[in-house]
């Protein structure tokens, strides 16, 4: 009965998260950096003890946002110089297209124009206008639901005190919120330096092969490294696609995807298991499910999210005899608390 009771609570939630998306993604995502920026400023506070406690935060808080508009502002930038180059990506295009024409004998448009002729980039205009007006709004959403929660946040404490009354309930609520807060602060601090560590090594892989706008491929590589499993293996194929295009042989883009292979094989393989240890304890096969499921239902958001939202699964899910069994399945070594990452919150705090 238990189970059946789970499995028809799963689905439920499933089928809500899924219909209520454009609702719930923005404000996940606002809990995400709230989040993010209350692990930096405890960081802060840890480094620089005698940084007052607002200080911190308010660091914290311009820190993020100055991330932001670096973000915003290198695709921009780098968009329009994408758009005054287009002329010479095109005689570019069509050469590729008739090489390819002549060595494999396909029909392939002959020209950079005769394939956009064929594509009908027109009937797809509206959808992109959509998705774009889509992202938009949602940042803005994300923007607003984390100012809130940061205005809102100084009586968590009082509120939390409330809902949870009975000192024992408190106790281990406590230790849920503590065990989900380690974990993806843990997650997150790992994945910034495997993703600084691969795109650094990247840039001097492009720099030296001699592609243009190494920034801000290794930006887009930073970023792909927040998508688990397959993230970094996509975002290092990126710069050698836009190589052939740039370059006037092909040799080039392909010594340049076997060294940026190379470097996220060797930091995937020897660095991260190092860094990441038995912080999240998740089981591959659960990552992978994961990830699979999220973007089902949230898209690219849900690739980014997919494993901070599995690891707060389990730290819940771990803590109830009726589900017990679920986060022991999750976990990498059949122990869902193998840390007491309990205690190593407070040190860190």
């Amino acid at each position: 009965m238990d189970v059946c009771l789970v499995i028809m609570t799963s689905i439920l939630v499933g089928a809500t998260l899924w219909a209520l998306r454009t609702l719930i993604e923005p404000f996940v995502l606002a809990i995400f950096l709230l989040l993010m920026i209350d692990g930096l400023a405890r960081a802060l506070r840890r480094y620089v003890p005698q940084m007052p406690e607002r200080a911190a935060s308010a660091t914290a808080i311009l820190a993020i946002l100055v991330l932001f508009g670096l973000a915003v502002w290198a695709i921009t930038d780098n968009a329009r110089d994408f758009a005054h180059q287009a002329g010479g990506y095109a005689e570019r295009l069509d050469d590729l297209l008739g090489q390819a024409n002549d060595k494999f004998g396909v029909v392939i448009p002959g020209s950079f124009d005769e394939l956009i002729k064929d594509v009908n980039p027109k009937r797809y205009a509206g959808a992109i206008a959509q998705g774009v007006r889509g992202v938009l709004e949602s940042a803005i959403f994300v923007l607003i639901y984390l100012g809130f929660l940061l205005a809102s946040r100084q009586g968590f404490g009082a509120k939390f005190t409330e809902v949870f009354a009975d000192v024992d309930t408190r106790a281990e609520a406590r230790r849920i919120f503590d065990r989900i807060r380690a974990g993806l602060e843990s997650y997150v601090w790992v994945q910034t330096l495997i993703g600084l560590t691969i795109a650094a090594a990247s840039t001097v892989v492009m720099v030296a092969m001699g592609l243009s706008h190494a920034l801000f491929w290794a930006f887009i590589i930073f970023l792909a490294s927040y998508i688990p499993i397959i993230g970094g293996a996509i975002g290092v194929v990126i710069p050698p696609l836009f190589g052939l295009v740039e370059f006037n042989d092909p040799w080039r883009p392909l010594v340049m995807l076997a060294a940026l292979e190379a470097v996220h094989i060797i930091v995937g393989q020897v660095l991260q298991p190092r860094l990441q240890g038995k912080n999240l304890n998740l089981d591959p096969v659960v990552v992978l499910l994961a990830l699979t499921f999220w973007i089902a239902l949230w898209g690219v958001t849900g690739a980014f999210l997919s494993t901070p939202l599995t690891v707060t699964a389990m730290a819940i899910l771990a803590e109830f005899s009726a589900t017990r069994w679920m986060a022991v399945l999750m976990s990498g070594d059949g122990k869902p608390y193998a840390v007491d990452v309990v205690d190593s919150v407070d040190a860190a705090a």
